[in-house]
């Protein structure tokens, strides 16, 4: 389909999970869903993207303890190889949108403590 529309809050309740939303080889675009207090470990991608807060409260930590505070109409623009940590600072749940250049299966993890290139894992 060359156009979908996609009512991403109404979505992501129904899903309840990270989802890939959009994958061709030149771009991805997924969906983040975290529950209050869910957060990731720190880590970074070989790829410059983005995040659009849609819901929620949303605080990036960084490695040197700077923190940043997104809400609603707020967006990170991320260098790749930039180190970040996302959690869910609010009290429901936390909606945002990002997307990367390229196809999501040439996108590589890495994590902070091991500085170790992990293959992510589309997720269906």
């Amino acid at each position: 389909m060359s156009i979908e529309i996609v009512n991403m809050v109404e979505f992501a309740h129904q899903e309840k999970r990270r989802k890939n939303i959009f994958n061709t080889p030149r771009f991805h675009a997924w969906m983040h869903y975290y529950k209050p207090g869910q957060a990731d470990e720190m880590h970074c991608h070989n790829a410059d993207q983005t995040f659009y807060v849609i819901e929620g409260e949303c605080t990036m930590s960084f490695p040197d303890g700077g923190t940043a505070v997104l809400k609603p109409g707020m967006a990170a623009l991320i260098t790749g190889g930039s180190f970040y940590r996302l959690e869910n600072s609010g009290a429901g749940p936390m909606i945002m949108m990002g997307n990367r250049s390229g196809p999501a299966e040439k996108i590589q993890i890495i994590d902070y403590v091991t500085r170790k290139d992990i293959r992510q894992q589309a997720q269906a």
